[in-house]
Formats: structure tokens, sequence, C-alpha cells
């Protein structure tokens, strides 16, 4: 999996730091390690990642106030063998040039101007990320309101940074260079790791074994039969303090919006208390994409941000980007119609977020990648690649079951073909493929016809929402915007002719539209992948084609994909197969069975089948539907933040009013529907179903030639 087979060590250094419980001196270090290594404008980035010495950098690298001791690390991943000692003497070299020459001024406001959008910026766990936030001095009797006046330290390390110019480099002198309390950790990988792990688990196995008496055996058969009937009894939840279903609001509050036009351009406002924070979103469609183009748009939207843009290389547009802004994302979009299955909306959605101040810069910005995006530094690119083929490589361990859904829903809807075309298996194989490549100059030559197509004025509509105050101005901007980008417009034509617009207001009366790709002749089909990972465990998934959002039924599967969750494969899979997790979820119009880092594979299948035929045998009582109401109710009523307020409406078409017929459908389950949905949809004869698992080697199904194996 990895990008380069012959450089797949990690190195790391890491040094210990003060007493978490000095609130000041935290946040110094915590600050000093951002500007150490965070962007491409950090010394540790430029003379660790930018010479290809490594893919990223290692994965506990930078500041950790976790313990009652801080540390600091620094080191490389995907680095060749013979580089350990080159690693160790550029981290060493690096320390010495920033204790000479410090930190710009400039990289320094850019920090302390992410801390202001951070303390503005409204997210809906602000309370649980505070209480995290001073979670661990707290607990080592550290003064929990100290480190909620955030203002006060930034302040207070201004006011230490004017009485002494080298205040931060004094530091770096003090906790790096001068410090003998380090960890230099260092991995390399073995061909037969896995082996040598198989057989010292086995020998361990034996040895236990053979110490047990027939006293001990008997002993240890029966706690296991205990264990069984503990968890096969179904528990008393009546004892418990619950919410009823009568509790929950029979209504859902409206977001009002409004339906403007910019320079020709689509436009929602939604007036929200921001903060003083603009929030910019533009959805881009790739009807006009060719076919063959489509596997490198998730990579054009890792990179066209990031390569530099008008006048600006990329260091500078990094620092721009952190000065002014909150950050800018591009990201691939796939949404499937909440009507009809086979129809979905194909775009990159364009984020960003700024202080009102900054509102002219931000535009800016986006004007500079719009008309002039950089795409010819090769060393750059190759930088940017690595780095991504290597997160997408460790992300297989962590989102295992993600992958393994988006490969199972592949072949049942066509926004589920695309999903892996951008986020699944198929992106790895093709990120990994780029990585590999000595010479990327075809790839610099596809970018910009990407472009051409993706940041295109006519394939566009957008999304501000801020204060009302700032409302006209925001809007006056991205006219502006428009303008300056308007040089971009090229009618091109879809690459399909099963385009239909169809608009976000139901009753038709708003301007703003999503263009609509209708598969009429997509065929749905049945099939099995199973993808060899050098994991001890599996990654499984199963998926059913079903009914889309507005569906009278699609409430009921909701409910009983939470039902089957609790009430059955929970106990199935993780409590009784020893599996991390395991489930049943309803989106998209899949109604999806999953399981994590599972020991089992064909015997966790065999456990979906059986969900299934408890969920038609209607064995539930009127308690857990409850039970499943409340939980999916508490995802349905979930707050949202200002910024992200009308986002349904804009990203997938889906109003206030299909929003409250869908709840009130909620509300309408009952046990004769749900036993219905389970009969109608999940019966072995009704259903067509994906099957995707990502793990060990294995026998049974190499030779069952009804699996795919990858």
């Amino acid at each position: 999996m990895a990008p380069d087979q012959k450089r797949q060590d990690t190195l790391c250094v890491s040094f210990l730091l003060g007493d978490i419980t000095d609130t000041f001196e935290g946040f110094t270090l915590s600050l000093l390690s951002s500007l150490m290594m965070s962007g491409p404008n950090s010394p540790f980035y430029k003379a660790l990642i930018e010479p290809n010495i490594g893919t990223d950098f290692s994965s506990v690298a930078g500041y950790d106030g976790s313990t009652k001791e801080a540390s600091f690390s620094i080191g490389l991943q995907g680095m060749a063998e013979e580089d350990t000692e080159r690693v160790k003497q550029i981290i060493s070299e690096t320390i010495d040039d920033i204790i000479e020459k410090g930190f710009e001024e400039e990289r320094i406001e850019a920090l302390l101007h992410k801390i202001e959008i951070q303390m503005k910026h409204q997210s809906t766990n602000f309370g649980l990320a505070l209480a995290s936030y001073v979670a661990s001095s707290w607990n080592h009797d550290g003064n929990p309101v100290e480190l909620l006046q955030i203002s006060d330290s930034v302040t207070q390390f201004r006011k230490a940074l004017k009485e002494n110019p080298r205040f931060l480099q004094d530091k770096v002198k003090h906790y790096f260079k001068e410090n003998t309390h380090r960890l230099t950790l260092s991995m390399s990988p073995d061909e037969t790791y896995v082996e040598k792990q198989a057989k010292a688990e086995e020998e361990k196995l034996q040895k236990k074994i053979q110490a047990l008496s027939d006293s001990d055996r008997k002993e240890i058969y029966e706690k296991g039969l205990e264990l069984l009937a503990a968890q096969s009894k179904t528990q008393d939840a009546s004892c418990l303090p619950a919410l009823k279903v009568s509790d929950i609001e029979p209504t859902i509050p409206v977001t009002p919006v409004q339906i403007s036009t910019a320079g020709g351009v689509p436009l929602q406002l939604c007036e929200q208390p921001t903060n003083g924070l603009v929030y910019f979103r533009a959805m881009c469609s790739l009807n006009t994409l060719p076919e063959e183009l489509r596997l490198y748009v998730p990579l054009f939207c890792s990179v066209v941000t990031k390569m530099g843009c008008g006048g600006l290389d990329y260091r500078q547009q990094s620092q721009q980007k952190e000065l002014r802004t909150g950050g800018m994302s591009v990201s691939p979009h796939v949404s499937s119609d909440s009507t009809q299955l086979d129809m979905y909306e194909q775009g990159v959605l364009l984020f960003s977020s700024c202080l009102e101040r900054n509102l002219p810069h931000m535009f800016q910005l986006w004007s500079d990648t719009f008309n002039s995006p950089h795409f010819d530094d090769e060393e750059r690119l190759r930088v940017l690649v690595m780095m991504s083929a290597q997160e997408l490589a460790n992300g297989i361990a962590y989102s295992g079951h993600m992958y393994a859904m988006t490969r199972a829903c592949r072949h049942l809807t066509p926004s589920g073909d695309l999903q892996e075309t951008f986020g699944g298996m198929e992106q790895v194989k093709f990120m990994k493929k780029i990585a590999e490549m000595s010479d990327l100059s075809p790839v610099i030559r596809i970018l910009p016809r990407i472009k051409k197509h993706l940041l295109n004025p006519d394939n566009m509509r957008c999304a501000i929402n801020t204060t009302p105050q700032k409302m006209s101005d925001s809007a006056a901007q991205l006219e502006s915007f428009m303008k300056d980008v308007s040089g971009n417009r090229k009618t091109r034509k879809p690459v399909r002719s099963n385009i239909m617009e169809r608009p976000l207001d139901p009753q038709g009366g708003s301007g703003l539209s999503r263009k609509l790709i209708s598969e009429v002749n997509f065929q749905p089909c049945q099939m099995k992948t199973f993808f060899q990972m050098p994991f001890p465990i599996n990654f499984i998934s199963e998926s059913i084609r079903t009914v889309p959002f507005a569906h009278e039924d699609y409430a009921s599967l909701c409910i009983l994909a939470r039902m089957m969750t609790s009430k059955f494969l929970h106990g199935e899979i993780r409590e009784k197969g020893g599996a991390y997790g395991g489930g049943a979820r309803m989106g998209g119009g899949l109604f999806s069975f999953y399981s994590y880092r599972d020991p089992n594979s064909l015997q966790t299948l065999s456990a979906f089948r059986r969900s299934v035929d408890w969920a038609k045998s209607g064995d539930f009582s009127q308690q857990d539907i409850d039970e499943a109401k409340l939980s999916v109710f508490s995802a349905v009523d979930s707050p949202v933040a200002p910024a992200s307020k009308g986002m349904g409406r804009f990203l997938s078409g889906v109003t206030d009013e299909m929003l409250q017929g869908h709840r009130e459908r909620l509300f309408a389950v009952s046990h004769r529907s749900l036993v219905e949905v389970a009969e109608r949809y999940l019966g072995v004869g009704e259903r067509t179903c994906g099957v995707a698992i990502l793990g060990p080697e294995n026998e049974t199904i190499k030779k069952d030639p009804s699996w795919i194996v990858k």
C-alpha cells in the first residue's frame, strides 16, 4: 500500500517540555510548535518534507499537552532506512537555524489571526471542545479558568515578544537545543512481520494451554457458557431515566434564506449570528468534465489551493490564506437525488471563511485561484502527491469500514459508483500509481484541463452565511469576484445528454437549481469483492439498494437500521464476535451493514442475514422502537452551527418542507411498517446487494468463485 516499497521507515524525535499547569508556557509552546512545523513556510516543512526525504511528518508530530509534562515530537514517515542519521542531523540543524534566525513577524501574525478566528467560530461541539481543552491541565490541578482566558494569553505573548525580540528563539534553545531529555524512536518494516506475529501468538497460546489443568479447562468452558448466556439475555432498561418520543418537538424551526444572483450566478443568502465571520461556499458542476479526467478530480481538489496563484508562489499563498482567511478548501461532492435513486449531482465544493474586515482579500485569493492557478512546479506537486497517497494508505487502517461500505455500494447506484471513484479503494490505488510515477508532467498537463471545466462561473451556484449587517457588502464583494473571473466563462457542452435542471425550491420559484444527471439505463448488479490487506482484522460491509429520501418507506428503514444495530447486531458482532464495532445505517437510498476491526469475516455476513430474519420475525417491542426513534431524532435534531444553516437545501436540495415531511414519517413508524420494509427490501429474494471485505488472506473466499479477489 505504500507509495514507495523501499521507503517505509519512520523516525521520530520527542522532547520533554514543561509542566502543563503553567498556562502561559503551555500556550507559548503550542504556538511555537505550529510555527516550527505547520504549513509550507515552517522550518521543519522546508527541511524535511520539501526535499522529499519522506512522504509526510510522522504520525505523532507536534505539541502534545495531554500528559502532566508536555512533549514535542518531530520526524518523518515513508523514508528510507539509510536516511536515519541524515534526518536526525537535519532536525538538529533546523533547531540551530531557528535559534539563529527566528520567525518572520508575518508568520506570527498569521498564527494569532488563526486563534482569533477559532475564538469567533461557533461550532456545535463548542462546550465539549472547551471541556476537553481544559481537562488535562485541570486533572493535574491547573487553573481551568486561566486556560479559557485565551485573549489574556495572546496579550501576554505579544508583550513578551515586544520586550524580548528573541523570546521565541530563547524558548527553542532552552527546550530543544539544551534539553537532554529526549527520545528517538525508529520503526522499520519487516517482510516476515505478519508470520512472526502469528507464530509468537501461537507459541504463547500453546504455552498457556499446556499450563492448564483439567479443572482449569472445565472452569474456562463453564465461564464461556455463562458469558454467552449473559450476552444473550435481554437487559431490563426500564429502570433507566429516558426521554419519551412525546418529548420531541413535532415541528422543526424554519431557516429563512433569500435567493438572488451575483454576476449572473445563482446565490443563496442566509442571515445568521456568525460572530463577525463570513462563510462562503460555491458548488461547481462536473457535468462538462470528460469521463477520463474523473479519477483526477480529488487530486485536483487537494492541490489547487496549495501550489500558488496569481503573483503568489505557494509559500506566499499559504501565508496569505493564514493571514486573511479561516482556510480555503476544495472537495469533491456527490449527492444522490431525494426522489430518484438513479439521479445525482456531481461537483466540487469550494469553502472558505474570513473575518468581516478581510472579505475583499478572501475573494481576491479565490479570484487568483480561478484566473491563474499555478500547476507547473513539479517538485511541489510531488510533495503534495506523496502526502496525499500516504494519507490515503494510512486511512484504511482507521476507516476501513468506510472503504468497505463505499465499495459495496459501487454497483448499486450511479452516485455510489462515483463515490468509489472519488473516495474509495479505486482512488487509493490510483494515487499510489501517481506517487510511483518518476515523471509527473502528464499530470501537470491534465490539471489545467480540469480547471477549465470546474472553475467556470457558468457551472456555479454560491451561498453566503453572515450577519444581516454584512450581507449586502458580502453580496457586492461576490459580484465583484464574479466580474473578475468572467473570463473563465465558456459555454461547454455537458458530456452526457441526460442532464436535467431541478429548482431547489420545489414550487419552482427560486433561481437556484441543481444540474442533476439522470442515469436511466443504469443496471444495478450484485458484486462481492475481497481486498487482501496486511491486517489481522477485517472491515466488512453489505449494502442493499432500497428507496430515496422522499419515499414513504425511507423513515421506516432509518428506524429499522438503528434498531437492528442496538438490539441485534451490536450483540452478535461486537459482544459475541469480538469486533470493535458493527451495525446498520441508511443513507443515499442504500441500507448498509458494516463491521469495524472484526476478527471474523463470513460469520459476520451470516450475522447480517440473521439480523434481517430477526427484523422480519417482528421479535421486538414498542420500547425497542421508541429507543430507535429517540436515537434517530438525536441525529435529526442535532444542533446546526450558524455557518451551516441552510446548507441541506444548498448542497442536496432538501428543503425545510421535505425535512418536516420526513420528520412526520419518522413519528408514524410502527411495528407493522418495520416488519413490512424488512420483508420488502431486505429479504433474500427481494434485494440487490453488494458485499466488500478488506482483510487478511482468506482461503474460503479464495476458493469461492462468486468473490472477486483484489
